[in-house]
């Protein structure tokens, strides 16, 4: 396999998971009988520009189709990022009814109902059926496509120049991360700016983040590799926040080569951070691997040995991350009887892979667990607060990254 980026031949494996079915194929009752695709869950990394990578196995249209199930709107954490974020970037830009704004995989139209709001002018890129249909619902325009060099030379036709281009949690998920970025510089007015959050890499390996690994993303970013690519794209970056999303996020600045906003401090800060963490040296990759077994087994003998103990343990969080543990850890339904989650597009479905079933939290209520897991540890505040009423009857809550932690 050859870097995604730069070309250069993987030597290194940085992580392997083994198999894995891809973690937001949902299984109804009817698909438990019949086969399911496993595809190997492995990342690479680049010597060369350093841009962490999953193998080449799954494409992009097996893994976000019109029955994906992640709507961003079910997290109150996540809508008060983005509502933040919007108040702060349009004075910031001075964004006003004649601006243009575009939000790359837009989802269930999270963000940009709040530039409806404001009457900004805005387009969302989304290929998934159901989410787009959400956010169509409530007044937030949408073209179901790929977001891509092809079509953004498409929009720019269509609709012109971008004065800001967001993209959250979304360049980890494309496979041809050059394309993408040329279709930034393509859709961007020479003026105009990009924002993009993403998972840190160096959170990923300090914390052991190794649950947010899955198929769908196929790249794992640092500010290092990043830089590499935009400026093959014609893109620099001006300016990095860091971000508490994600257990740990960046979110970086862009803009057109030629200008003339001067880099901010903030990017060499960063660049100097991960150099001395040692994302330039292969020897910070290389020990991972172990560290990350010592949580899956410390994960296995804590169900075992709570149900030796009689005790009962459900989890909260039918995400990604919860998939790529449990497939990881190889836990069943026997030792984890079902997950709750707030989403209604996964009640009555199965975890893949592990076929637990997923119920609505209504479901806690009456069974009051002893443990809840806590698999989006991300927001487990969030989740802890919601549940306060489990707490009270003596229910504890577990989170397993970076450590083991029952509170």
């Amino acid at each position: 396999m050859k870097c995604r980026h730069c070309g250069a031949v993987l030597q290194h494996v940085f992580l392997d998971l083994g198999f894995a079915p891809p973690s937001n194929a949902y299984r109804l009752v009817a698909d438990l009988s019949r086969p399911e695709l496993y595809y190997p869950l492995r990342l690479k990394v680049c010597e060369q520009c350093w841009l962490v990578q999953t193998d080449d196995f799954a494409s992009a249209d097996q893994l976000f189709d019109s029955d994906y199930a992640y709507f961003s709107s079910t997290s109150t954490s996540w809508l008060d990022h983005a509502r933040n974020y919007v108040e702060e970037i349009i004075p910031a830009l001075c964004l006003d009814q004649d601006s243009f704004v575009v939000e790359v995989a837009s989802n269930d139209g999270y963000l940009l109902k709040n530039f409806v709001g404001h009457g900004i002018p805005c387009l969302g890129v989304e290929p998934t059926a159901s989410t787009a249909d959400y956010a169509e619902s409530i007044g937030v325009p949408v073209a179901r496509e790929f977001f891509g060099e092809k079509f953004a030379v498409e929009m720019v036709e269509k609709n012109g120049k971008a004065d800001l281009i967001i993209g959250n949690n979304v360049y980890a998920h494309v496979p041809d991360i050059n394309d993408f970025t040329r279709g930034l510089s393509v859709a961007l007015k020479s003026t105009g700016t990009i924002t993009l959050e993403f998972p840190h890499l160096q959170n990923l390996i300090e914390k052991v983040q190794f649950d947010t690994v899955y198929h769908e993303h196929f790249s794992y970013l640092s500010l290092h590799s990043v830089s590499a690519i935009f400026e093959a794209a014609g893109l620099r970056i001006w300016n990095v926040e860091r971000m508490p999303t994600h257990g740990g996020s960046l979110r970086v600045y862009g803009c057109h080569k030629d200008d003339p906003r001067q880099n901010r401090d903030s990017v060499h800060a960063v660049l100097q951070a991960e150099k001395e963490f040692g994302l330039l040296d292969i020897a910070v990759y290389q020990g991972f691997q172990q560290r990350v077994e010592t949580v899956k087994d410390r994960f296995v003998a804590f169900l075992i040995d709570a149900k030796q103990q009689g005790k009962s343990v459900l989890a909260y969080g039918a995400a990604a991350k919860g998939c790529t543990l449990l497939n990881f850890s190889g836990v069943k339904k026997d030792l984890l009887p079902m997950v709750a989650d707030a989403a209604p597009s996964k009640q009555g479905k199965f975890i893949p892979g592990c076929h637990i079933p997923i119920v609505s939290p209504q479901a806690l209520v009456d069974l009051a667990p002893d443990y809840l897991i806590i698999f989006p540890w991300n927001i487990a505040a969030e989740i802890i607060a919601q549940n306060q009423f489990l707490a009270e009857r003596g229910t504890r809550f577990v989170t397993f990254i970076p450590e083991m932690d029952i509170r």
